[in-house]
């Protein structure tokens, strides 16, 4: 055939005559996007995907079946052609119902592939665990032990009866790993871009870790004597062993990071100076002080900051408390300044919040431990006032409250007794009520109507122009580690594309989710969630040793092998996802309600996910075209519309099993080798 010269994109092609335009955009190298087209089979164009605009022609074209012509000039990423794209996804995604990812990954501020390590994990594949987790996580095994995992609390095992430990499960990998020092992450070639990273706690050291392996050059300034910020100084040794820490630390450090303990920004360097001498800058300082009670008597020695008194320990000092204590707040740093207390010899140590144990935030591993240590927990009080002898604490006076109606975060708000008080001897106050930043040194850095650092929260970039921020010190103020871990991991790309001359503001990946229920699990055997051993409360509350005792090897691939596997197995490679992501589709905009079917095996070596399907056909095609074998079909018709099987022989089943050309051809996962 004669070939024929046109023009996409206003690139010049040359096609042959007869071709289509998907076929000249491909032999061109211009992707056209579509789902449902394979060259080894007839033209179906049944996802609308493949949409172009040729000049002169009032409608929008089916690349997959639309012929070239001489002098054609076709463009494939107009506006038009990108809503069309758009709403044919939209569609597409409102009848597509799985789960791209767990639900344990999406509630991982990290975004840790929980799944998949899990998955590894009951292999007995450590070393592949690990693999996974670092893509995300440079500190695995100070985090799973540290973590209020919001993995577990949406882990959807709890349907059947408990979540799964996940947190515990990368700790036992991580340790492995360290044991063995099997994996070493491959860094990129030296750029010749250097970053200045302020603050050396997880946040800092995740960003550190992951620009470095692109290739930059990292120093960390940090103003305390070693790395690991509140890890170090925030978290008692009895929950996180130092020698894994610096052990991690060390991990970072091999690959080229630059450590600078003892520096403080304003006094010793200044924000300025680095802005001048790097090329970015990265603030990552966390929230290192603690909320004023605002109640008399505050002011009395005798009272400490909860962070203050766990900083102190974490460098070797042993203060003097007394022999009774009040602990002030219910969150985990109210539990570690307790059980902390407990340790340093205080007698009678109690915790003062101001709702029930039910409203605590405290994870409730920690609560429980801290009564098996001793702690004597004040429920439904709040502090009304310090009273003082000789300028010391004496005692505090307790306000009894009740809970009235709920606040804006749905839990009841606690309101006072009137005339109703309590009153405590003790001879320290510990505040333990919430945490905020100190911007000493950030001179220049634009802050929000509560004091905190603001940063864009997509670019993470500060009205500054090479400055960037992150974690605790910033917009929302103090959460968790793996937050502050996650946001440093998303700011790492977005300021490696700025150093590299792009920008690339982060944006969250599309995924599709759906909602199950305990009846979409009635089938599954019970199997009891995997307890942690730990010392016994009489002899770990005399010292500071780590209180778990760890799993075995045997315990943690059980406990693994309880995961659901919620997540799809094909989202890296299902094209549905991917193009919907491309666009930046609204998922949800077209979402109607669908009918759930159940997964289907007739054909024993093949899952079939209805759910998943988005009738492109393509399976049915492909058998009947190219394996000649015409097993499957489309039943019903309409919304009501199904591919299944037609007929389930021995001989056909034993035809599937060595064929699964329908699987290699799915693009969204719907269909599953077994």
């Amino acid at each position: 055939m004669a070939d024929i010269q046109l023009f996409i994109n206003d690139t010049e092609v040359t096609a042959k005559a007869g071709d289509t335009i998907l076929a000249a955009a491909k032999e061109a190298g211009i992707e056209i996007p579509t789902l449902c087209y394979d060259e080894s089979v007839k033209v179906y164009g049944a996802c609308g995907l493949c949409l172009v605009e040729a000049e002169g022609v009032p409608k929008l074209l089916r690349a997959c079946s639309s012929k070239v012509s001489k002098g054609m000039r076709v463009s494939t990423q107009t506006p038009r052609v990108e809503k069309a794209r758009r709403i044919a996804l939209e569609l597409l995604m409102g009848a597509h119902q799985g789960d791209c990812l767990g639900p344990c990954t999406l509630n991982c501020p990290a975004g840790t592939d929980a799944q998949g390590y899990v998955k590894k994990i009951s292999e007995g594949d450590f070393h592949g665990a690990i693999e996974i987790i670092k893509e995300k996580l440079p500190l695995p095994a100070s985090i799973g032990r540290v973590c209020p995992h919001p993995c577990e609390t949406v882990c959807r095992r709890k349907l059947v009866e408990e979540p799964i430990s996940i947190a515990f499960l990368k700790a036992f990998a991580a340790d492995e790993d360290l044991k063995e020092n099997t994996y070493r992450a491959v860094a990129h070639a030296a750029t010749g871009k250097k970053v200045a990273i302020i603050g050396g706690g997880p946040a800092g050291l995740t960003a550190a870790y992951f620009l470095r392996l692109e290739g930059h050059s990292v120093t960390i300034f940090d103003a305390m004597p070693k790395m690991g910020g509140m890890l170090r100084y925030g978290i008692p040794e009895y929950r996180l062993p130092k020698a894994v820490l610096d052990r991690e630390i060390e991990e970072i450090v091999q690959y080229g990071v630059e450590l600078k303990n003892n520096v403080r920004i304003g006094s010793d360097i200044t924000l300025s100076q680095l802005q001048a001498d790097f090329d970015a800058v990265l603030i990552a300082i966390g929230a290192w002080k603690s909320m004023p009670m605002g109640v008399d008597g505050e002011e009395l020695s005798g009272v400490i900051p909860g962070i203050e008194l766990l900083r102190r320990v974490a460098l070797g000092e042993k203060p003097a408390i007394g022999k009774r204590v009040a602990v002030c707040g219910g969150g985990n740093t109210a539990m570690d300044a307790c059980r902390t207390a407990v340790r340093l010899g205080a007698e009678e140590v109690y915790v003062v919040y101001r709702r029930t144990r039910a409203e605590m935030p405290a994870e409730q591993i920690e609560i429980e431990e801290a009564m098996e240590e001793g702690v004597t927990f004040k429920f439904l009080t709040n502090p009304a006032e310090i009273i003082g002898e000789d300028g010391k604490v004496k005692e505090i006076k307790l306000q009894v409250m009740e809970l009235g109606a709920p606040d804006a975060s749905g839990r009841r708000s606690p309101v006072p007794v009137e005339g109703c008080f309590e009153t405590l001897p003790v001879d320290s106050v510990i505040m333990a009520i919430g945490q905020k930043v100190d911007i000493t040194g950030m001179d220049g850095v634009e802050t929000n109507k509560r004091g905190i650092l603001a940063a864009d929260e997509r670019s993470f970039r500060t009205n500054l122009p090479n400055v960037f921020a992150v974690g605790d010190a910033t917009n929302r103020g103090a959460s968790i580690a793996i937050a502050a871990i996650g946001e440093a991991n998303k700011a790492a790309r977005v300021i490696d594309g700025f150093l590299m001359g792009m920008e690339i503001p982060y944006r969250a990946p599309i995924v599709s989710e759906q909602t199950l229920t305990e009846e979409n699990f009635k089938d599954r055997d019970k199997m009891p969630r995997a307890k942690m051993p730990c010392r016994s409360p009489e002899e770990r509350k005399h010292d500071f040793c780590e209180i778990n005792l760890g799993f075995s090897k045997e315990a943690v691939m059980e406990e693994a092998k309880r995961c659901l596997s919620c997540g799809c197995h094909d989202y890296h490679d299902c094209k549905l996802i991917y193009y919907a992501d491309k666009y930046g589709i609204d998922t949800k905009r077209m979402a109607g309600e669908n009918e759930r079917h159940e997964k289907e095996q007739k054909l024993l070596c093949i899952e079939r996910d209805q759910n998943k399907c988005v009738l492109c056909n393509l399976c049915v095609r492909v058998c009947d075209e190219v394996a000649q074998k015409g097993i499957l079909g489309l039943v019903g018709r309409g919304f009501q519309t199904v591919i299944r099987p037609e007929f389930n022989t021995a001989q056909t089943i034993e035809c599937c099993k060595n064929c699964m050309k329908c699987v290699q051809a799915c693009p969204t996962g719907a269909l599953k080798m077994l």
